[in-house]
């Protein structure tokens, strides 16, 4: 019943930009407590890289996107966006979205109740 669709991701060269979308069907944003990005590359683990916190727009960041991604919602379009600036090879990953309801720690993807499906994002050197 409640689906994240995510889209535009694509292949770029370092230093481009790009921005993503989670589009939310089923329930609206105003019900998450967090809403977050995690990407995962070839052989490694899935890793946090944003999140909001619904209720007052607060947004966190993992050390390495700090100063060039920002995450933003739009509660009219009911979509979650990503925008990644000065891209590196070392953003190469599929990104996914995810939401919960719950106030758990919001770096955790064991805590996240909803998944999108992931888009592949590609940095060339």
């Amino acid at each position: 019943q409640v689906q994240l669709v995510e889209s535009g991701g694509g292949l770029v060269q370092a230093g481009d930009s790009l921005r993503l979308s989670c589009a939310a069907s089923g329930r609206t944003y105003s019900n998450y407590y967090h809403v977050a990005w995690f990407r995962q590359a070839p052989g490694k683990e899935r890793e946090f890289v944003a999140a909001i916190r619904w209720s007052d727009r607060s947004t966190f960041y993992v050390d390495s996107v700090k100063g060039r991604f920002t995450i933003s919602g739009d509660n009219a379009k009911n979509t979650v966006y990503l925008q990644m600036n000065s891209l590196k090879p070392d953003d190469t990953a599929v990104y996914y979205c995810a939401g919960k309801y719950n106030s758990i720690t919001y770096y955790r993807a064991q805590v996240y109740n909803f998944w999108g499906q992931g888009t592949q994002v590609t940095v060339s050197s």
